[in-house]
């Protein structure tokens, strides 16, 4: 049973645990939070997460930002522990502890020694449950946050592809900015933050994920303790579904936007809106994406940097949310070559939107996609990840060979479908470097 399977009278009453797959098995509390883990014994380390189904796209225009805000601040203090404890505990056993915010989901994770993760679980779990959210550290993070924009602003080969994001949705939610803006930032309030905090970071909404040599029912206990008496120790709830996927998301007619920096270098991403990652055809489109610019042998790295030399880095990409998505090419060239560099994007597309690809170069997407996977799984931390997200996103766990199963069922008529599909369509431009507004191309 998925998680879209519930009903509201298949609340939990009590703790319920199964076997979802070989060393894999899922407890939901009666609070809705699901604690998933997968035991590793060959392994000396465990990786740890704590994951809330809430992120930049669950914001108002006003309170933009605020999920980031929040992930900065879950680390500075707790009933139990000053924010130097939160890292000095984890960090004297070795372990390291971060966080991120993405605009449909946030983590909280460490990583320990085995032997150390009754700590990691009680100082994570505490941190993300019980934060005080102290005035004065609010006003501390949000002069970090304020840097971390600006840096981000330095960085034009990141801004870019927020700007493609920002054309492709506008003010969307999926348009706006993960950090927010100095102008939501700036007078964000700390109750304003407290009470997105309480409201947004419920059990139902929480999956606690871990992977390593460890035991599934010590970790539930574990838990279970450190939830004690915080705000996260609730009555009966059902777990929230996963986000629907059957909403339509407005975008932007295609257009160009400018963004001048004072660069040596040119950065354009060219592309349209992609898949859910509901899409059943996301497998088709993750094969094609590595063909046309997917790694070293993709069309778009050979004729564009190893035939011509015009720029070092050149690749396309998808990111996928529950009810839309978006496929991309960028490239980072020489200002006065970034009309040649886009021509020969946009003649890349066309031909394989046109003709396809070929027999050796669908075997070859496959491989790549396969073996990006499966070596992707070879460390703690992304088999906790591949737990969490499974549950979080997708209500279920595909299991690495169903995975692969489904990879190998693409056939070339599948890929030359969404080919003529995506490709074929009036894209969006992104331009970040010395350029003005409606000077790009440059004459």
């Amino acid at each position: 049973m998925t998680a879209t399977d519930r009903g509201p009278a298949e609340r939990p009453a009590r703790v319920s645990t199964r076997t979802l797959q070989d060393g894999v098995k899922k407890t939901v509390l009666p609070s809705g939070l699901r604690i998933i883990t997968e035991a590793i014994p060959t392994t000396r380390s465990a990786a740890l997460g704590v994951w809330v189904g809430i992120g930049s796209r669950d914001e108002t225009p006003v309170m933009s930002g605020a999920s980031h805000f929040l992930e900065h601040l879950l680390f500075k203090g707790t009933h139990k522990r000053t924010a130097m404890e939160i890292s000095a505990e984890i960090e004297a056993v070795g372990g390291e502890t971060n966080a991120f915010t993405t605009k449909e989901y946030t983590c909280y994770y460490a990583r320990v020694l085995d032997s150390d993760l009754p700590l990691a679980v009680d100082v994570l779990v505490d941190a993300v449950a019980d934060s005080l959210l102290d005035p004065s550290d609010v006003e501390t993070e949000r002069g970090v946050i304020l840097e971390e924009i600006a840096m981000h602003e330095d960085e034009p080969g990141d801004e870019v592809h927020d700007v493609f994001t920002e054309a492709i949705y506008g003010d969307h939610p999926l348009g706006r900015l993960i950090s927010g803006t100095p102008e939501s930032i700036t007078p964000m309030t700390r109750d304003q933050i407290n009470t997105f905090y309480r409201k947004r970071y419920k059990a139902p909404e929480i999956v606690i994920a871990a992977a390593g040599n460890l035991d599934h029912a010590t970790v539930v206990k574990l838990v279970r303790k450190a939830l004690a008496g915080t705000p996260l120790d609730t009555g009966a709830a059902a777990p929230a579904d996963p986000r629907p996927g059957d909403k339509r998301v407005r975008v932007r007619k295609p257009h160009t936007v400018v963004v001048h920096r004072d660069t040596e270098q040119a950065h354009i991403v060219l592309g349209t809106v992609g898949l859910s990652r509901y899409d059943e055809r996301r497998f088709a489109l993750g094969v094609l994406n590595n063909v046309l610019g997917g790694g070293m042998s993709s069309r778009l790295f050979q004729e564009i940097r190893e035939k011509r030399g015009l720029a070092y880095s050149v690749y396309s990409y998808g990111s996928q949310y529950a009810d839309s998505g978006v496929f991309g090419v960028y490239a980072g060239c020489a200002p006065g070559k970034a009309p040649e560099v886009l021509d020969l994007i946009r003649a890349e597309l066309a031909r394989v939107a046109e003709s396809g690809i070929t027999p050796e170069e669908l075997v070859r997407g496959k491989g790549m996609v396969k073996g990006a996977y499966v070596l992707g799984l070879e460390d703690t931390s992304s088999r906790m990840s591949r737990l969490a997200k499974s549950e979080l996103l997708h209500g279920d766990l595909m299991g690495v060979d169903e995975l692969l199963t489904r990879v190998d069922a693409v056939t070339m008529v599948d890929v030359e479908k969404i080919a003529a599909d995506l490709l074929a369509r009036e894209p969006s431009l992104a331009v970040v470097g010395p350029f003005d507004e409606g000077g790009f191309p440059p004459g």
